[in-house]
C-alpha cells in the first residue's frame, strides 16, 4: 500500500525553524494533517503567517525535527523531487506574487507549467474553467497592475485551486470579499477535500471561517510561543 496516499499529506514533527533565516520563533512545530483535514490557523502577524506558509512547503532551513509532505521530508529531497512536489500545493499569499511583465493568465498557470509535465492545451482548459467558477469573465491576460483588487483575488483563487492540489496554503482569502467569491471559495474547498488535499487555512480574524465551522477540523494559534492548539466546542 503506497502509505503517501493514506498517511498525513503533511506532517510537522517538531520542526524547529531556523531563526536567522525565517523570524519564526524557534521552538518545535507539530501538525498533522491528513487526506480532507481543513486546519484553521490564526496569526495576527501578516510576515510571520506567510513564512509558516514557506515551512510547511519546505522552504524555510530547520535546526531540528522534520517537515514531511505526503510522507516525504523535504530535507531529503533534490530540486527535481521538491518541484514535482511543489506542483501539488495550491497557495494563496500576502506576499506580493505576481509578475507585471507577464499576463495574469501566465502568472496563473506558471505553477502548473513549471512543476508538472501536463500539456498546455489541458492547463489553459484548467485555468479557464476555474476562472469562470470564480466569477471571471474568462481567464485574464491582461497585465495584474491592470485588475482590480476584486478580479485579482478572483485570479489568486483559480491559480491556487489549479492542478488538484493535495495541500492547499491559504492566507486569508476570504477577507474583504464579495459574498459570491465566498460561495465560490467555499465550493472549491469543498471539493478539493473531497478529493483528498488537506487544507490550511491562515486567518487574522476568526470571524471570516464562521460560515464553514462545521466543515473545520482543528483549530491552531501562531505566536510567540510557536504553534498551539485551540479547543473547540
Amino acid at each position: 500500500m503506497d502509505t503517501r496516499a493514506t498517511g498525513p499529506v503533511l506532517e510537522l514533527n517538531k520542526a524547529v525553524p531556523s531563526f536567522d533565516e525565517s523570524g519564526l520563533p524557534p521552538v518545535p512545530f507539530s501538525m498533522r494533517l491528513m487526506p480532507g483535514d481543513c486546519a484553521v490557523v490564526e496569526a495576527r502577524d501578516a510576515s510571520r503567517t506567510t513564512i509558516f506558509a514557506d515551512m510547511c512547503s519546505g522552504l524555510v532551513p530547520l535546526t531540528d525535527g522534520s517537515v514531511k509532505f505526503m510522507g516525504l521530508d523535504w530535507n531529503e529531497l533534490h530540486d527535481r523531487e521538491t518541484n514535482a512536489l511543489r506542483g501539488r500545493i495550491g497557495r494563496m499569499t500576502r506576499r506580493q506574487s505576481w509578475a507585471d511583465f507577464l499576463g495574469t493568465h501566465m502568472g496563473i498557470m506558471l505553477q502548473q507549467l513549471h512543476h508538472t509535465t501536463r500539456d498546455m492545451e489541458d492547463v489553459v482548459a484548467e485555468a479557464t474553467r476555474l476562472s469562470e467558477w470564480f466569477g471571471l469573465p474568462g481567464l485574464p491576460v491582461l497585465r495584474p497592475t491592470m485588475l482590480s483588487d476584486g478580479d485579482l483575488l478572483r485570479a489568486a483563487c483559480v491559480r491556487a485551486f489549479m492542478g488538484r492540489p493535495r495541500l492547499l496554503l491559504l492566507e486569508d482569502p476570504l477577507e474583504a470579499s464579495s459574498a459570491d467569491l465566498e460561495a465560490a471559495f467555499l465550493g472549491a474547498l469543498t471539493t478539493a477535500r473531497d478529493k483528498g488535499a488537506g487544507v490550511i487555512w491562515l486567518v487574522r480574524n476568526n470571524a471570516v471561517w464562521q460560515g464553514y465551522r462545521q466543515g473545520i477540523t482543528s483549530m491552531w494559534r501562531l505566536a510567540d510561543d510557536g504553534l498551539v492548539a485551540v479547543r473547540t466546542g
